[in-house]
Parts: structure tokens; sequence; C-alpha cells
């Protein structure tokens, strides 16, 4: 009895670590090669741009700050605001990371952010759905601070990558009713959109055992900040206690449009759960982009074409529903 129950903790610590170790990979190999068309989208902080407020404060934690770049042209009276979440897992990154995409943001007139939130690491049990709340509590600081700089914020748009998409996402759909100012638009890329288990086939969460239904519980219940039994899994029950950290399940006629991108062969965001994304899209007939890179994991490495047609429709979304007047 106690080799089995070593043998089922054995298997949800792998899960745990393979989650964040192809986190890591999917990374490296995104920014590990840059196109040519890619360095459009990528622009070098300057002061010819405007001016950059780094680590600013949001609350108590260490983590709570964030970087505020701001154009150079003061004389408008209103801004559009595009705060963009860095990737890692939920368990490690920050800010500076894209600090070019950051600085492209700006140079095309927008207020830009960057907001770090509290990682998960051996010493604490921050969850995703307490990372979601520190975000929904940054942004009203965010748009007071910029006005406190003589940029009044009017709307705002909000974007990531990967862990990162998933936060964008909460927020432009959990919580966008209680948005300081109307938020226009969500962009970004192999973000976890549900938590629905058999979604989870990457880590064999889809199967029907006691093992895939333990290691289950044990991964999204800690996503979730909440305990989950395998019981939970096996008659769905856990479904509505992750219904906070489960951007698709806040999507409704009235959702924003957004422009997504996913890779086919992801081993770390499981694709299924971007079709169950994109279904939702259709079943509510928002404005939305949904890209599929049919020969990438989750570095979205393989497509440069789809890559390239993804990010030109990301800046046309923004002209479209965000325009710099």
């Amino acid at each position: 009895m106690r080799e089995k129950k070593r043998g089922k903790g054995m298997f949800i610590f792998i899960c745990i670590l393979v989650f964040l170790f192809s986190i890591i990979i999917g990374i490296v190999s995104k920014f590990a090669i840059q196109p040519s068309w890619a360095k459009k989208y990528s622009v070098q902080w300057s002061d010819d741009l405007g001016t950059l407020h780094n680590d600013i404060s949001y609350g108590e934690g260490e983590a709570n700050k964030f970087d505020l770049y701001l154009p150079k042209d003061n004389s408008k009276k209103t801004y559009g605001l595009v705060v963009y979440l860095h990737a890692g897992g939920f368990a490690s990154g920050d800010k500076i990371e894209d600090k070019n995409t950051l600085a492209w943001l700006c140079s095309k007139g927008y207020v830009a952010c960057g907001i770090n939130y509290t990682l998960r690491n051996e010493t604490n049990e921050k969850s995703v759905l307490l990372q979601s709340n520190e975000i929904k509590q940054a942004i009203p600081i965010v748009i007071e601070k910029a006005k406190e700089y003589g940029y009044n914020i009017n709307e705002m748009g909000i974007a990531g990558g990967s862990a990162g998409h998933c936060l964008a996402m909460i927020y432009a759909y959990r919580d966008v009713q209680e948005s300081p100012v109307p938020v226009k638009l969500l962009f970004g890329a192999v973000g976890p959109s549900s938590f629905y288990a058999e979604d989870w086939d990457v880590y064999g969460f889809d199967k029907d055992t006691d093992e895939s239904r333990k290691g289950a519980a044990e991964l999204l219940g800690i996503m979730g900040g909440v305990e989950l039994t395998p019981e939970m899994i096996k008659d769905d029950s856990y479904i509505e206690k992750l219904k906070p950290i489960s951007a698709v399940m806040w999507i409704d006629e009235n959702t924003i449009p957004s422009v997504v991108a996913y890779g086919k062969y992801d081993k770390v965001q499981p694709f299924k759960g971007s079709q169950r994304l994109l279904e939702t899209y259709k079943k509510y007939n928002i404005d939305y982009k949904y890209f599929e890179l049919s020969h990438s994991g989750h570095g979205l490495q393989n497509d440069n074409k789809v890559y390239q047609e993804w990010m030109e429709t990301v800046e046309k979304y923004l002209n479209k529903y965000m325009p710099v007047k």
C-alpha cells in the first residue's frame, strides 16, 4: 500500500515538473529564432519614444510592481492603454522580458504597461486565481498613475503570452464589467483558457483511471487555488470550482473582440482546450480571429507565415478598436 501511494505521488510530481519544464522550453524556442518581419513588432526602447517609469508599486507584495511606457506626444486629451502580461508558467518570468513589445506599443502612441504578479514557488501557495486577482487590483492603479503623469486613459486592451495570455483572458472576460475604463480588445497566444480535465490530454488527465483523476485533482487544484479530489474529477463537480480561472466559461454575446494563436502540437497548453475556446467564440458570434499554427508547439516556432498573419491581425484590430487619434 505504501509503495502504491508513493507511485501516485510520483506521478503527480512528474506532471507538475513536466508542466513547468515544458513552459520554459516553449519560451526558449519562441525567442531563439526571430524572422526578419518580426523586427517590426519588436522595438528597442529609447528616450526618443517617450518616458519609461519602472517598478511602480500597486500592492504590498514584492512582485506587485508595473512598468509604465508613456508616448512622446503628451498633448492628447485621452490615450488608449495596452497591458501586456508576461509568460512563465505562473512560476517564472518578468515584465522586463516584454520590453521590446511594450516599446512597440508605445511607439504606436499607446500608453503601455507590463505588470508583474506573484509567482508560485516552494515558499508560497500562489494560484492562477490569486495571480488574476493581483492583475485586477493593478489595473485601476495603472490608470490612475498614468493620469498623474498627464495621460488620461479612456480605453484599454489587454494581452499576453502563455501564462500571461491566460491571465489577460481572465481579466478581459471575467473582470471586464469592473474595469475602470472600457476594455476594447484581447490578444495573445498559447494561454490556457479552460481547465476541463479531459482537455488536458497532454498530461493524461483525459484517461478514465484513478491515477489520472488523482493527477488532475492535484495539478488543477493547485492552479485554481482550491482543494479537489479524484471523486470531484469523476463526477464533474470540480468544473464549477475552477470557473474563476476558466476564461472560456465567462464568454457570452458581449465578449470583446479577441485575436489568439495556438500551436497544434502544444505539449504545455493542451490544444484541445484551445478548440473549446474556438467553439465558444463561434457559439456567441463575437468578433474573433483564431490562428492555428499546424506545425508548432508552445513556442509557435514552425509556422512563420501564420505567426506573421497573427501579428498583422493584432495590429489591424488595434487600429480598428483602439485607433490612435
